[in-house]
């Protein structure tokens, strides 16, 4: 035993489960598939967590980190804990590996190309955090893996590399938050040869979707199995009966791309053949032989089993990772216990907050309060976190509902839950208490969104109120909704291109606000200059496209406004790949976003990308409903510059493409005879544009209680923008949310000759109906003369 602590390398089949703290929980997996399933697994070996205390402590890294983190005095400071983090990785990366160290590395790469009979060999390099003193599900995410890494200099570097990210932001982070100490971390580095996979994929020992645990589930696709895993295709699925082995169902779907290793290393993507796209990617019989490993690990662990699997171009099936399935399992152990969910009578409330998005909702919540733990959160689960953010959509759409610490009525988690017809409630701080400190993750709760209310447990009277009614008898008379025409237009705001057909039906006049923020977070989840650098450009261009064609499609021939990316460099840093090119700003609200971006020469490239997309899909697409809008425009010269590019990739004003501006700047405002030079028409973002005249963070619990769109500086604001557009022909609309919160400020906005008005779907038929009534009573008023005089002066 003092031996293999005493190692600093132990191969594959040295190792077994038990081995975590010499090895780490991945490694230690690796290991006992390797000796104790007879399934077959790539073969390899792991540096130990002696080999990692040994690196640190020769090389002086432990002092030099210590002094580092002395500096660090508030991990809350984004900045400065960047700046830390990186002196600390640059340092460790620049040690020499100590000779003996890198010597046992080196020569066990040597060894293992002996032993799998190739010479520089292809691996893989993951991160394997010790569980000795923290379990290694808290490191999920947070150091890196390398694939196609070959010769052994590489290796010892990459090694080297794994142990450098023990010291990411997001870690560090982390465990200062759980008070844990810093050296007390070690990390285990296990390198595997790599399948060079023909088809690859994923299979559970349940079938997910319904959680029947007499199926096994496999889904696989061309090349390798990251496409699978991070849903960039959709893969062929098998459905296993357990007992037989027999195929219950096949669904085969066209798989148009795959990702292939380049000879040399790294990855690419790569079109796949037109006849083998739409053909079933595995073998029956491999279908059958990987679902005998499946119930081979399952029987071995003792549990529901999630698995990664390969077949390389030689027909071999691989297994190269398999872990204890979670969701299910609890689930399935928790019907069995008995423990299904008990209903209330009792309305004990536990927090109490603002009814961003009306509705009612009941289950298990989910507490989040570290981005990094998105990806934990499952379907149907109640979301609790301190406020959100356009990376956390993905775990949003999931949700049943959602409930913050944080945020008002305007807040991304409003505004998002309204739109994906979400209940949410926010802002508990300010009304009673966090959210997150009074809710427990797995804790039955009833969200009364209409009121603000949280209640504990599944309230039975709440609930019922939820449900559809039945039907009474067999026949129903179904009753068409009249809406009667209006002058002003009102259109709808949407960002997520999966809810188009469903809102397609409602009354609107278009779509006044796309926002394209939602593919990024949802479907491409990379950072576009980083995509450029690995020879991707067209990634962006297609999904793009896709996603907006969906909505264009949907709601023809409406038209449909396009806003450019507005992320911020914070948000844009959160995609993969996005730390390399975005600067760390303390302000990014007010930071490098929008039109700054577009003819920056260091970011050109990639808003070219969304021109290219725009161009796709009205010509190759023949979707001419579809104009755009520039976000956050600061100056006139902006406005020239970014309509220059526009022009150079063939996007040009006319009479079947429009250009809109969104007014959210003060500077939009006094300056619109200027701006309408430039553009067809406004769009008031009402959100930004009262935070900016006021100087109210919308965010800030300590002054939100000053943020009112209604203030009479916003209306002479928005008063003088429609006068001075209309004087040169524009229009003006009002994507921002005050329509949809305030009927009021909508009966101002239409006594001021607004052109449209744009609002969350849930408000579509309500706005639709105040607009229309508003109007009559105009008219009515101008017959009679008789109609209230509004007292107060618009004019600036």
């Amino acid at each position: 035993m003092d031996a293999r602590e005493n190692a600093y390398v132990l191969w594959f089949d040295e190792l077994h489960r038990k081995d975590v703290n010499l090895v780490g929980g991945k490694s230690s997996s690796l290991g006992e598939l390797t000796t104790s399933t007879g399934v077959p697994v790539p073969y390899g070996y792991a540096t130990t967590a002696h080999a990692y205390r040994y690196f640190m402590d020769v090389t002086g890294q432990n002092k030099k980190i210590h002094e580092l983190l002395q500096g660090l005095s508030d991990v809350e400071d984004s900045v400065e804990l960047h700046e830390v983090c990186t002196k600390i990785r640059e340092s460790i990366v620049s040690a020499e590996m100590p000779e003996d160290l890198a010597t046992a590395i080196g020569d066990a790469y040597e060894e293992l190309s002996k032993k799998v009979n190739e010479e520089n060999p292809y691996v893989a390099v993951r991160s394997s955090a010790t569980a000795e003193d923290l379990p290694d599900a808290s490191f999920a995410g947070q150091q890196d893996t390398y694939l196609n890494v070959t010769g052994r200099d590489m290796v010892i570097r990459k090694v080297k590399e794994c142990y450098a990210s023990t010291f990411t932001d997001r870690a560090v982070y982390y465990r200062a938050k759980k008070n844990f100490d810093h050296e007390n971390v070690a990390l285990s580095a296990a390198v595997q040869m790599m399948a060079d996979s023909k088809v690859a994929g994923v299979m559970f020992t349940v079938n997910i979707a319904n959680g029947d645990d007499k199926s096994i589930m496999i889904e696989g696709s061309w090349g390798l199995g990251e496409y699978v895993v991070q849903g960039t295709v959709t893969p062929d699925n098998f459905i296993i009966n357990k007992e037989d082995l027999t195929i219950a169902s096949r669904h085969i779907n066209e798989k148009a791309i795959e990702l292939v290793r380049k000879p040399g290393g790294d990855v690419e993507e790569r079109k796949v053949p037109e006849e083998l796209a739409k053909a079933q990617a595995l073998t029956d019989e491999q279908v059958v032989q990987l679902a005998t490993y499946a119930k081979a690990i399952e029987k071995h662990y003792g549990c529901y089993m999630d698995m990664e699997w390969a077949v390389d171009h030689q027909n071999r099936v691989w297994i190269l990772q398999a872990r204890p399935e979670t969701v299910w399992s609890k689930k399935n152990k928790e019907k069995k216990a008995g423990t299904e969910v008990k209903l209330t009578t009792d309305h004990k409330v536990l927090v109490k907050g603002l009814p961003a998005s009306p509705g009612m909702a009941a289950g298990k919540c989910h507490v989040i309060t570290d981005p990094k733990d998105i990806n934990e959160f499952q379907e149907g689960e109640v979301l609790v976190t301190t406020m959100t953010s356009p990376d956390w959509v993905p775990a949003m759409k999931k949700a049943i509902a959602i409930v913050t610490d944080a945020g008002g009525m305007t807040c991304h988690a409003s505004i998002v839950s309204r739109e994906l017809g979400i209940p949410c409630v926010v802002g508990t701080k300010s009304r009673s208490v966090e959210a997150t400190k009074v809710l427990k993750s797995g804790q039955d709760i009833t969200i009364d969104a209409q009121n603000g209310v949280v209640y504990d447990g599944i309230v039975a009277d709440l609930v019922k109120k939820d449900e559809p009614q039945q039907a009474q008898g067999a026949a129903q008379t179904v009753v068409a909704e009249y809406f009667a025409p209006t002058g002003t237009g009102v259109m709808m705001n949407l960002g997520d291109p999966d809810l188009a057909d469903k809102y397609a039906s409602l009354p609107c006049d278009g779509i006044g606000l796309m926002r394209e923020e939602f593919i990024w977070t949802t479907f491409i989840h990379e950072h576009p200059l980083y995509l450029i650098e690995q020879g991707k450009p067209e990634k962006v261009i297609d999904m793009l496209a896709e996603g907006i064609s969906k909505v264009c499609r949907a709601l023809a021939p409406r038209p449909v406004v396009l806003r450019f990316s507005d992320f911020k460099s914070g948000e844009y840093r959160n995609l993969k790949g996005g730390d390399k090119y975005e600067p760390v700003e303390p302000a990014d609200l007010l930071g490098w976003r929008g039109a700054s971006r577009y003819y920056d020469p260091t970011y050109t490239d990639a808003f070219r990308l969304e021109l290219k997309a725009v161009k796709k899909v009205r010509e190759e697409f023949g979707l001419k409903n579809l104009n755009c809008m520039i976000p956050f425009c600061r100056t006139v010269d902006e406005a020239r510059k970014v309509t220059s590019i526009m022009k150079e990739e063939g996007l040009e004003r006319g009479p079947d493409f429009k250009l809109f501006l969104m007014a959210e700047i003060p500077a939009n405002i006094i300056l619109a005879d200027k701006f309408n030079e430039f553009v067809d028409g406004y769009s008031i973002g009402s959100n930004d544009l009262t935070m900016l005249v006021l100087g109210c963070d919308r965010n800030n619990d300590t002054v939100s209680a000053l943020f009112d769109e209604r203030n009479l500086a916003i209306k002479r604001a928005v008063r003088h923008l429609i006068e001075t557009a209309h004087k040169d022909g524009k229009t003006v609309s009002i994507c921002g949310q005050a329509p949809s919160v305030y009927p009021d400020f909508t009966e101002f906005l239409v006594k001021s000759g607004i052109d449209y008005v744009s609002v969350n779907p849930d408000m579509v038929k309500a706005t639709k109906r105040n607009v229309a009534r508003i109007e009559q009573r105009l008219m009515l008023d101008a017959a009679t003369g008789r109609g209230i005089k509004d007292t107060e002066d618009y004019t600036w």
